[in-house]
């Protein structure tokens, strides 16, 4: 008999870079292991072609995600929420997992600044995932 494997919600107010990129990584490393959502507070239309880029660059695609909004369904059904500066507007439910990573956003910045951001979201990740599946 397996264990349900664990669901895991990223959420950053705009569900177009950060938020994305760390669902783009966990995706990538945790195969099917892990169920990955993702979400927004207030989404936008598509995801930061910037964050693509440099996704791209480390062989994740992340050009066919859509922004979505965050619902509460969403956070009942995680294990594992995983907030990027959206501070208040996460609903909070007892017995669940939460961590907020202090992440620069990545809206309106150049490559360079991007892919710092996306480096520390990728070492986040990996962390998070060890601790998910000992």
């Amino acid at each position: 008999m397996s264990a349900k494997k664990p669901t895991v919600l990223f959420v950053c107010v705009h569900n177009a870079g950060r938020s994305q990129m760390a669902a783009g990584f966990m995706r990538e490393l945790a195969g099917d292991t892990v169920e990955v959502l993702s979400a927004g507070s207030e989404p936008k239309e598509g995801i930061n072609p910037v964050a693509v880029a440099v996704m791209l660059e480390v062989g994740i695609d992340i050009s066919n995600q859509q922004p979505k909004i965050l619902t509460t369904e969403a956070v009942i059904d995680a294990d594992a929420v995983i907030t990027m500066g959206c501070g208040d507007a996460c609903p909070i439910f007892p017995g669940k997992r939460y961590e907020d990573w202090v992440l620069e956003d990545p809206a309106g910045q150049d490559i360079e600044f991007v892919r710092r951001v996306r480096d520390e979201i990728r070492v986040r990740v990996e962390n998070l995932l060890k601790e998910l599946l000992p």
